[in-house]
């Protein structure tokens, strides 16, 4: 079978496919046909040798893949042949807190990840995709769709009626918007272009925000809100975005903290949060059980996630470079088999 392998630091270029033979089963274990893999911002920064993990040794990249049952292992007894599965972003973490134990070893950073023709996993490490989704749609549950479950529903508490700032139009904020919607929660997005605040408008976003038209964008924020703020932001924006989502936050509203686009650290306004009684939560994907609770939620609500763009196998380097300009609205997906 064919595989991609990465090192991490050496940049996109070094995204290879090279032959490798099939691994073993072991008990426990099922063999996956990768049908599509969708690309996460995290996958770049391995590239750019900018992510908190990631040894010598080339890795298989990547962590979001929808797959085909082919082969089972002995002691199997969670899927069948043919089933159709999500890979869960961390192999070992099934349910309850994280803990350091069960979000070791996570796909496609320390150890191989979903970028290849076919992949052995353990059985309790993917969960059933719903039906209406293609292979591209199905694969951008793992990460973007996993995480923005966790930063509304589980780390936000979040119910109907209440609100939600969405920084950009990337994977997660763009699940978060759809997510928000069939939960009925008022969501605000930003964007500096007009185009893909039009787009999330037709999503069903309730307000938009240009940020290069308004720089101060948080005082749009409560504008808009009457002054009370959001009850919860998703913010991936980091160092010159976190200031901003802790202002636009009401009082005993949620900062849910996914990523860093803008880089890490940063001055914290202390007094913002203390007098406002907000809370910063750290939302370091989710559990399998949050996957199969996003999965039952996508499949009652009859929620399509938007992909932007689909790429063959063979242009994976391709792939990278379009999720790396910036331009993408929704995610970036990967065919890996018809």
């Amino acid at each position: 079978m064919k595989a991609y392998r990465i090192r991490a630091g050496a940049g996109i270029d070094s995204l290879t496919l090279a032959d490798e033979a099939a691994a073993p089963l072991r008990a426990g274990q099922i063999r996956l046909r990768v049908r599509a893999v969708s690309l996460n911002f995290r996958d770049l920064m391995i590239a750019d040798g900018r992510y908190l993990a990631g040894g010598e040794r080339p890795v298989i990249p990547g962590s979001d893949a929808v797959a085909e049952v082919i082969e089972l292992g002995p002691e199997v007894g969670a899927w069948k042949l043919g089933d159709r599965v999500a890979t869960s972003f961390f192999p070992y973490w099934h349910g309850g807190a994280a803990t350091p134990h069960n979000t070791r070893a996570p796909f496609g950073a320390d150890a191989d990840g979903v970028l290849a023709q076919q992949i052995v996993v353990d059985q309790g490490s993917v969960f059933a995709v719903p039906a209406h989704l293609d292979d591209a749609q199905a694969a951008t549950l793992t990460c973007a769709g996993v995480t923005a479950w966790n930063a509304l529903f589980v780390e936000g508490r979040l119910r109907p009626g209440q609100s939600v700032l969405l920084l950009g139009t990337g994977g997660v904020s763009i699940w978060g918007l759809q997510l928000a919607k069939a939960a009925g929660l008022r969501a605000i997005v930003t964007s500096s272009s007009d185009e893909k605040l039009e787009r999330a408008r037709a999503l069903g976003a309730d307000a938009t925000i240009n940020y290069r038209t308004h720089p101060e964008w948080q005082d749009e924020v409560l504008r808009l809100t009457g002054g009370a703020g959001v009850d919860a932001v998703l913010e991936v924006g980091g160092s010159g975005t976190l200031a901003r989502s802790v202002r636009a936050a009401a009082m005993n509203g949620t900062v849910a903290i996914i990523g860093g686009v803008s880089g890490f650290g940063g001055e914290l306004d202390a007094i913002a949060l203390i007098m406002g009684a907000k809370r910063l939560a750290g939302i370091f994907v989710g559990s399998r059980a949050m996957g199969e609770d996003l999965s039952r939620f996508v499949e009652v609500n009859r929620i399509v996630p938007v992909v932007d763009r689909t790429f063959g196998f063979e242009q994976a380097r391709e792939a990278y470079r379009y999720l790396e300009s910036g331009s993408h609205f929704g995610k970036v997906t990967i065919r890996v088999a018809e």
